[in-house]
């Protein structure tokens, strides 16, 4: 277990390789603490396009998460339906008009360092699909997910296209099973508060 991990600050983002075997319980964890206290509708924005396989990462994600039937978080964005550079402004209206005052998680494939090549990373904020690309597009998500995918600094576009599809979809499920987590611990009808209430209760014995 990487005990490290327990003294970061919950405002700090948190990065952990996709292998990890504490991954989905320390981000979840961490990514909880960034959701609001008041209940709001959750939508999931998985951005990329399967025609790359370094930017597949996003709808694979989406698509692996959409099998599981998440109960409290939309999703957008799977391999049948992509969200991507040339719809993104649509899907960000159209989120915009389906679900009011939606709280949203963006996830998206990225480049880095060449250590980091395999992590997860989650933080707070919005995210710039495309920004590895020098591509104008609109931020998104009022948190965010990145898996770094390989390598950056040089001909990105050509490393987004020769990623090894192995890795993207060994992060991409680590990814959906992460949002399955947070899903379990959400509800719409009931404040954060009143489910950690509910399970101190429910610990206790007593009918919540």
């Amino acid at each position: 277990m990487n005990l490290i991990n327990r003294f970061v600050p919950k405002n700090d983002k948190l990065q952990l390789l996709h292998t990890d075997p504490t991954l989905t319980d320390a981000m979840s964890e961490r990514l909880i603490s960034w959701f609001p206290k008041i209940p709001r509708e959750y939508v999931v924005v998985c951005i990329g396009t399967d025609r790359s396989t370094g930017d597949a990462l996003g709808p694979l994600t989406g698509s692996f998460f959409s099998e599981m039937k998440p109960k409290h978080i939309n999703v957008y964005g799977t391999l049948a339906d992509p969200v991507h550079a040339i719809n993104l402004e649509d899907h960000i209206k159209l989120i915009n008009a389906q679900h009011k005052e939606a709280f949203i998680i963006a996830v998206d494939a990225s480049l880095g360092k060449m250590t980091s090549v395999g992590s997860i990373i989650s933080d707070v904020g919005s995210l710039r699909p495309g920004a590895a690309l020098n591509k104008n597009l609109p931020s998104v998500g009022d948190i965010h997910i990145t898996g770094v995918v390989n390598i950056s600094g040089f001909m990105e576009y050509s490393i987004l296209q020769n990623t090894r599809l192995s890795l993207v979809v060994d992060m991409a499920k680590s990814i959906a099973a992460l949002l399955e987590a947070l899903d379990q611990q959400l509800t719409y009808n009931r404040p954060l508060p009143a489910i950690i209430a509910s399970n101190q209760k429910r610990n206790r014995g007593v009918e919540a």
